[in-house]
């Protein structure tokens, strides 16, 4: 893990220092970098999948046979069901068995079900009057509880982002007065190295002079003698 750790590191080359380095704000300077991503942006062509590691997706583990059943309705684009109030009837018995006890005995069981099932739904109500106050300060207390968890991992985070963002800075700020003491260091061994180069043209210059006096002296004297 660490020599993968280390040749992605060796791999990175760091070549802004945002810290220190100057000119983004200049005209022109932000347009030539966007058009410089927009054209690597287009040239880039992915030769890896990068999430060949991962199993495919299964859109459908966590859907209900009703859920599978409504998602069929809306892709064939059917209208939703309406709401039935069957259950809610008390329908007297079918015109042919208005004699019949039977049938007379299941209406009555039906009217039964019908009441037990209001009486229930107020019972329902009366405890929810009664002790929902409490649950839903229960529930609000976990919540409050659970948002008080996520501020303080939000502060972490924060916190550490602000100590990265220090620390980068910081490093940048020694780098860069480094940086400016080498620079400087460079122009003058650069200006040094100029000047001697020119010390040299001149001192060749001065040579080809004196050669050229000393040999039409020598000339001369050969003449004379």
């Amino acid at each position: 893990m660490s020599q993968i750790q280390s040749q992605q590191s060796e791999s990175v080359i760091v070549d802004a220092l945002p810290y220190i380095d100057h000119g983004y704000d200049e005209p022109g300077v932000r347009e030539a970098a966007l058009a410089m991503v927009e054209e690597e942006t287009r040239r880039y062509r992915p030769t890896k999948n990068y999430l060949e590691h991962l199993s495919a997706m299964n859109l459908a583990a966590f859907e209900t046979p009703m859920m599978k059943k409504e998602f069929d309705r809306l892709a064939a684009r059917q209208p939703m069901d309406t709401l039935s109030m069957k259950r809610y009837e008390l329908p007297t018995p079918p015109a042919g068995k208005m004699t019949d006890i039977q049938a007379w005995n299941e209406c009555v069981d039906n009217s039964m079900a019908q009441l037990e099932h209001q009486r229930t739904r107020i019972l329902n109500l009366e405890l929810m009057l009664e002790y929902g106050g409490e649950s839903w300060k229960v529930y609000n207390e976990v919540l409050v509880d659970m948002l008080n968890k996520v501020q303080t991992q939000l502060s972490e985070v924060k916190k550490d982002i602000q100590e990265v963002n220090w620390t980068r800075k910081n490093q940048q700020t020694q780098v860069g007065e480094k940086m400016k003491q080498l620079e400087g260091e460079w122009v003058g061994l650069v200006s040094k190295n100029y000047e001697i180069e020119q010390a040299l043209l001149n001192m060749e210059a001065e040579y080809e002079t004196l050669k050229k006096h000393h040999e039409k002296s020598t000339a001369s004297v050969e003449t004379k003698t």
